[in-house]
């Protein structure tokens, strides 16, 4: 690749890996959404995929940082870059030119990438965003439908611990302290856009991440109609803990206070699992799992997990990765209030942020079962 052109680094790795295993499909009658925004969203996308399961993306509108955010305040455009990213890992074939070089990020042109660029730009074409949406989707020969949670333009406001106010999600997801809500910006708090509603109402399984919690994930949640949308569904609801923080939003954010929020902000009585990564098995008065050593997960507190995987260690230009800490205790706590946990090691061996594809596949497979059994 030339000096120049980049690609967006979003979880092309992942991606790979995944495309180079070919198994069996049974989950071709399960259909799948996930609720999230654009980092941890295509990887559970890309994911199911794998697995033949129907899926389809309903993404947060929240986002004003970056590119996108230059877009949206110059051209008064519906922020593109998630639904990008989420489009990219529809792609029928990852390595074909187009997808390629949908994902480009140029330096010398203000750090845009392509695929934000024809976005906004189709849709200035075309007077609608989500018939640019359509347009980019047959262009990647997409494997799946993305949608907005809404058209509307939204501003998302915060708390954080110490109490401050904060406006706009790109100031959120950097925080000092954790938030411990957020909600939109009155008096535009979003209209549904209905096929997104339609798909989560028509689901067998919706998948809420990974990805920011208070930026990605939960601002869907806050549309009017997605929660109920989401609590008339027939469909089985996981929630993919990340799997560390190197954010402010959730800093020092135990998986239980995660979970905690999800039902803080309308999910309470809702979740069927939660996934959540523990490098070394959970035990009755034990360490929180992440704190050291390596190893599976177990009991109740669910399945074999993975052995292996080394602590991680920081070099000099590395941030601090502060591991999402679970204990058995917590766990247990969880499972109280309704989901069951499942406690596996996820993490990649080489980028230990990153969730494994083939753990969460491994992972995902349990739950698919669960969605092809008569519900009681």
């Amino acid at each position: 690749m030339r000096e120049g052109f980049k690609h967006d680094p979003s979880s092309t790795a992942a991606f790979e890996k995944i495309s180079a295993e070919h198994p069996e499909h049974p989950f071709e009658r399960v259909r799948a959404v996930v609720i999230g925004g654009g980092t941890g969203a295509p990887l559970s996308i890309r994911t199911l995929l794998s697995m033949g399961v129907k899926t389809s993306a309903v993404v947060a509108m929240a986002d004003d940082g970056g590119s996108t955010g230059d877009l949206r305040a110059a051209a008064d455009v519906t922020p593109p870059g998630d639904i990008r990213k989420c489009l990219a890992a529809f792609a029928a074939d990852p390595n074909d030119p187009m997808t390629q070089a949908f994902k480009y990020r140029f330096e010398f042109a203000n750090n845009h990438t392509l695929g934000n660029l024809m976005l906004s730009a189709l849709e200035n074409a075309t007077g609608s965003f989500p018939r640019a949406i359509e347009i980019c989707e047959e262009l990647l020969g997409a494997r799946g439908h993305v949608y907005p949670s809404t058209l509307d333009k939204i501003v998302l406001c915060g708390r954080d611990q110490e109490g401050q106010t904060i406006e706009g999600q790109a100031l959120l997801s950097h925080s000092r302290t954790a938030l411990s809500d957020v909600w939109l910006k009155v008096p535009n708090t979003g209209t549904p856009y209905p096929a997104a509603i339609k798909a989560i109402c028509e689901a067998d399984l919706i998948v809420l991440g990974p990805g920011s919690l208070f930026t990605s994930i939960i601002p869907n949640l806050l549309i009017p109609g997605v929660i109920e949308a989401i609590a008339s569904s027939r469909a089985r609801k996981l929630f993919v803990c990340s799997l560390a923080d190197m954010q402010g939003e959730t800093r020092g954010l135990t998986a239980e206070e995660h979970v905690r929020a999800l039902e803080d902000h309308g999910m309470a009585g809702m979740l069927d699992y939660v996934l959540v990564h523990t490098p070394r098995p959970l035990v009755p008065g034990g360490a929180d799992a992440t704190s050291r050593g390596a190893g599976g997960a177990r009991g109740a507190l669910n399945g074999r997990g993975r052995q292996g995987g080394q602590p991680t260690r920081r070099t000099t230009n590395q941030p601090v990765i502060r591991p999402v800490r679970i204990s058995y205790e917590s766990a247990v706590r969880i499972q109280e209030s309704g989901p069951v946990v499942i406690a596996r090691n996820l993490a990649d061996p080489t980028r230990p942020t990153w969730h494994d594809p083939l753990a969460l596949r491994e992972a995902f497979s349990g739950v698919l079962k669960q969605c092809l059994s008569p519900q009681i």
